[in-house]
């Protein structure tokens, strides 16, 4: 009986120290969560606020699907075919017409590697091409930049490369590669931050 009696007696105990499920004490966080959970109401968070001043277009990648901004619309010299009426071999060739990409300088990879055709169509100058031939349209660049930067492209469709306009939350929009890199030059420069430190600079000399 008095072995029984110290039996019951140390299941209470354990159960008083191993089992504390007051108020806010919980045996992990997953537990935390799930009680929690239960009367947790929730508040609609939306990025309705923060995306309206941009044209945005749907896409589906990887499961994923979101929003990004419309480009064509933005490119000064879209569409391509207002000037590129006649084959580009033959618009070479013609000394009369005035060189209209002379501010475009190739910075991306090796000459004998990347030039202006790799990515560009000569014969659908208002599409760009993959490195298959396929047809790629200009809002849908990114799928250029995926060929040759795959892990980049694998983070940026779950959200964890690039920018996010109006956070996480829903519906999600999100900057594309061309939106934060220049295609043609894509490494960022370095610059000065916003605000100067004055006090570094001094530190410095």
């Amino acid at each position: 009986m008095k072995a029984k009696a110290t039996a019951i007696g140390s299941f209470l105990i354990c159960l008083l120290f191993s089992c504390k499920h007051k108020e806010s004490e919980y045996h992990n966080l997953e537990e935390k969560i799930t009680e929690k959970s239960k009367t947790y109401h929730g508040i609609d968070i939306s990025s309705e606020a923060y995306i309206n001043d941009y044209e945005l277009v749907e896409i589906s990648e990887g499961g994923h699907t979101f929003l990004i901004p419309e480009r064509k619309s933005q490119i000064k010299s879209f569409s391509c075919t207002e000037c590129h009426s006649r084959p580009l071999v033959g618009m070479q060739k013609d000394s009369r017409i005035q060189r209209a990409h002379w501010d475009v300088e190739m910075k991306h990879a090796n000459a004998s590697t990347m030039n202006c055709a790799t990515c560009h169509n000569g014969n659908d100058m208002n599409h760009l091409k993959s490195l298959a031939n396929d047809q790629v349209d200009f809002n849908m660049s990114y799928l250029l930049c995926a060929q040759c930067h795959s892990p980049q492209f694998e983070d940026w469709k779950g959200g964890a490369h690039g920018k996010n306009i109006g956070g996480w939350a829903k519906p999600r929009a999100s900057m594309t590669c061309v939106n934060c890199h220049n295609p043609h030059q894509p490494q960022i420069p370095p610059k000065w931050p916003i605000r100067f430190n004055s006090q570094m600079e001094i530190e410095r000399k």
